[in-house]
C-alpha cells in the first residue's frame, strides 16, 4: 500500500529489469485478477499491477472519473513505489483508454503500448443501433442489488474460473468481486463522452511500439447483452477500429484472436498476451 494524493493504494511488484511492464485493469476488474499474467511477465522483467482509486483493494473515490486523473494517479503511484520508467502499459478494455491517456500526457514515460481489447472512443458512433439504444437505456436506470440465490450462482460459477489463482487469494478476490460488482458500471458512466472526448482532443500517440489486440470469441457477458446480429456488427466495428488505431503510429500492429472473449482474454489466451509483451520488450528496450 502506498500514499498518493491523500489515499492509499495497492500496487503488487515483481520482477527485475526494464522496461517495467504495468498492468491497468477492465472496468469491473481489478489488478489481482491479472495476477497470473503479471507473474510470467515478470520472468522477463519488472512487472507490476495496481488498483485504482474507488476499486479494488485501493482506497475508495468518487466514481466515475476523468482519464487524465486516472493517469496521473498511476503516475504518481509509480514514482512512490519506486518502479522506473519507461513503461509498457498493458491496458485491458478501460484500462486500454487509460494506458492510452497516459501516453498522452506523458509520452517520454512510454516504452511501449499493449491493448487488450481496449475501448475506442469512435465504438459507440459506428456500433449498431441497438447497441446505442440499450446503452443508453442501461446509463438511466438504477440497477437492482443481486440476491442471494444470485450470489451464490455467481460463486459457483467463478470457481473455476479463479481455479488457477494461489490459494491466498483465490478466495478473497471472488468475494470481492461479489461484494463490489457494481463498480464496474460506476467507472465506466463517463466513457462515451468525457473519457472519448479526452481520447479524441488529446494529443496523438507518441512513436513507440504498440500492439492492439481484438477478440473476436464468445464471451458470455456480451451474449447476453446483445443479439447475435448486434455482437457481429460490434466486432465488425471494433476489429477496423482498432485496426485504425494500430495504423496510427509508424510502429503499430494489429492482432485478433478469434478463440477469447473479451472480459477474460488474459487468462483465454496467456501465451497470445505474453508473447505480445515479449515482442514489445524486445521492440522498446
Amino acid at each position: 500500500m502506498y500514499d498518493v494524493r491523500g489515499r492509499r493504494l495497492m500496487l503488487h511488484r515483481s520482477g527485475t529489469g526494464g522496461p517495467s511492464v504495468v498492468f491497468l485493469p477492465g472496468a469491473g476488474l481489478v489488478g489481482l485478477d491479472y495476477l497470473n499474467t503479471q507473474d510470467r511477465a515478470a520472468e522477463l522483467t519488472t512487472s507490476v499491477l495496481y488498483d485504482r482509486a474507488g476499486t479494488g483493494w485501493s482506497d475508495g473515490a468518487e466514481l466515475p472519473r476523468t482519464a487524465a486523473e486516472v493517469a496521473d494517479e498511476l503516475r504518481d503511484l509509480l514514482r512512490a513505489a519506486a518502479v522506473p520508467a519507461p513503461y509498457v502499459l498493458v491496458g485491458h478494455s478501460l484500462g486500454g483508454a487509460y494506458a492510452r491517456r497516459y501516453a498522452q500526457r506523458f509520452p517520454d514515460e512510454v516504452a511501449g503500448l499493449l491493448l487488450l481489447d481496449p475501448f475506442h472512443e469512435d465504438l459507440h458512433d459506428r456500433g449498431p443501433r441497438e447497441a446505442r439504444e440499450k446503452l443508453a437505456q442501461m446509463h438511466d436506470q438504477e440497477v437492482p442489488e443481486a440476491t442471494e440465490e444470485q450470489l451464490q450462482q455467481a460463486r459457483e460459477q467463478a470457481a473455476p474460473l479463479f481455479a488457477k489463482w494461489p490459494d491466498a487469494v483465490r478466495e478473497p478476490l471472488i468475494e470481492h468481486h461479489l461484494a463490489s460488482w457494481k463498480t464496474g458500471l460506476h467507472e465506466g458512466r463517463n466513457l462515451y463522452d468525457e473519457v472519448a472526448g479526452e481520447l479524441r482532443h488529446g494529443p496523438a500517440l507518441p512513436d513507440v511500439p504498440l500492439i492492439v489486440l481484438t477478440v473476436l470469441g464468445h464471451d458470455a457477458t456480451q451474449a447476453q447483452l446483445w443479439s447475435e446480429e448486434a455482437l457481429r456488427e460490434i466486432n465488425g466495428a471494433k476489429a477496423a477500429l482498432h485496426a485504425e488505431l494500430a495504423a496510427s503510429v509508424p510502429r503499430g500492429e494489429h492482432r485478433t484472436l478469434n478463440d477469447a472473449g473479451h472480459g477474460w482474454l488474459h487468462e483465454e489466451r496467456p501465451d497470445s498476451v505474453l508473447q505480445a509483451i515479449t515482442d514489445l520488450l524486445r521492440a522498446g528496450g
